[in-house]
């Protein structure tokens, strides 16, 4: 099944509590499924902040110990009262059918 998990008081939970988006995802530069879980956001009406590791590489070593998730994107669904670690792109889609 999928990953989703709450997240401890992080990285993560700092991104995502100083976004007001329904998700934040952390992408990097050329990666076609970032353009994809974007467009799919998009066509649900979902809002996203993007955070680019290729920006802010500090960023990638921080998500990547607090999700354990290695690829991206890494998508957090910021809706509830706390994040939660959604996955890549493939979870995505699932998780918003």
């Amino acid at each position: 099944m999928g990953h989703r998990k709450a997240l401890a008081m992080s990285r993560v939970v700092e991104d995502a509590q100083a976004s007001e988006a329904d998700f934040v995802v952390y992408s990097t530069t050329f990666c076609p499924y970032c353009v994809a879980v974007k467009r799919l956001f998009d066509s649900k009406g979902l809002t996203y902040d993007e955070i680019n590791f290729d920006h802010e590489p500090d960023a990638r070593h921080d998500v990547v110990s607090e999700t354990g998730h290695r690829t991206v994107p890494v998508v957090i669904d910021n809706r509830g009262d706390n994040p939660m670690f959604i996955g890549g792109f493939d979870e995505t889609q699932r998780y918003l059918r």
